[in-house]
């Protein structure tokens, strides 16, 4: 772990200036683009870019649900680049009291019926109103979206239903594009214990979702190379201690030695 386990980047944007849910993304523009959820409850996401992973640019608080005034929240940012469009798509989910009445109580609490929200931008100066961007039919969060080798859009969801049914797993929704339309989502493709966080990357043909176990402090994985039967390989992987909803990302090994060489790395 680096730096002896003490913040590499401390936040100092957004309502409570808490750094939770972060999505660490390479653009075109070689740039590291970084977002993240700055409050259990308020309208703002982080955002935060690096040539290196050690210098940092000013922190900044998108107001990306600053006009929905019944907004509770912004959760689980995460963002890909959409190439057909040619820009940075941002998304995250968001609860607006009145809105989808027929899942308002589906967590027991009007202010947690969530769906996805989305806005756009190329120079992370200016961002297109925020829009729907997924609404499944079901309470919905941690979207994250797999843009893989054979062009396919993938989105992986968690299903926060609470009630009447306990779902809380996690579901695979295709997709025409980055910004839709969405297929009708998959069943769940993760077992009993409650899943959420999915980060999905594709290796050698093989789609791997990794995924936080959050009732029990672990962090499992599922495999599949046709997109219809999933395979649950959580005993084969392993994780840091309490391992939380992160991201996966591929670098190069002199960036690696970079930041080792910055923050030298707890031997305990």
């Amino acid at each position: 772990m680096l730096n002896d386990g003490k913040p590499c980047l401390v936040p100092t944007a957004g309502e409570a200036k808490i750094m939770r849910d972060p999505c660490l993304y390479q653009g075109p523009d070689k740039l590291w683009h970084l977002v993240w959820t700055t409050g259990w409850t308020g309208r703002t996401i982080g955002y935060a870019s690096s040539p290196d992973l050690i210098h940092w640019s000013d922190q900044q608080a998108i107001p990306v649900m600053m006009h929905e005034s019944e907004a509770q929240n912004c959760w689980a940012p995460e963002i890909v680049w959409d190439d057909f469009n040619k820009n940075y798509l941002i998304f995250w989910s968001t609860t607006i009291l009145g809105r989808f009445p027929e899942t308002a109580m589906s967590n027991r609490r009007p202010e947690r019926n969530h769906r996805i929200y989305a806005t756009t931008t190329t120079d992370f100066s200016y961002y297109t109103p925020s829009k729907l961007l997924y609404d499944g039919g079901f309470n919905v969060i941690d979207a994250n979206i797999l843009h893989d080798d054979d062009g396919l859009w993938l989105m992986f969801v968690k299903n926060e239903t609470l009630s009447p049914k306990t779902e809380k797993n996690i579901r695979m929704v295709r997709g025409a594009s980055a910004q839709g339309p969405w297929e009708v989502a998959s069943p769940a493709l993760t077992g009993d214990y409650w899943a959420e966080g999915p980060t999905a990357i594709k290796v050698d043909g093989e789609y791997r979702v990794y995924f936080d176990k959050h009732q029990l402090d672990a962090i499992g994985m599922i495999r599949s190379r046709d997109l219809k039967t999933w395979e649950d390989v959580s005993d084969k992987v392993k994780f840091p201690a309490h391992a939380r909803h992160g991201s996966i990302v591929e670098v190069p090994r002199k960036v690696v030695e970079s930041l080792l060489e910055a923050w030298p790395e707890d031997k305990k």
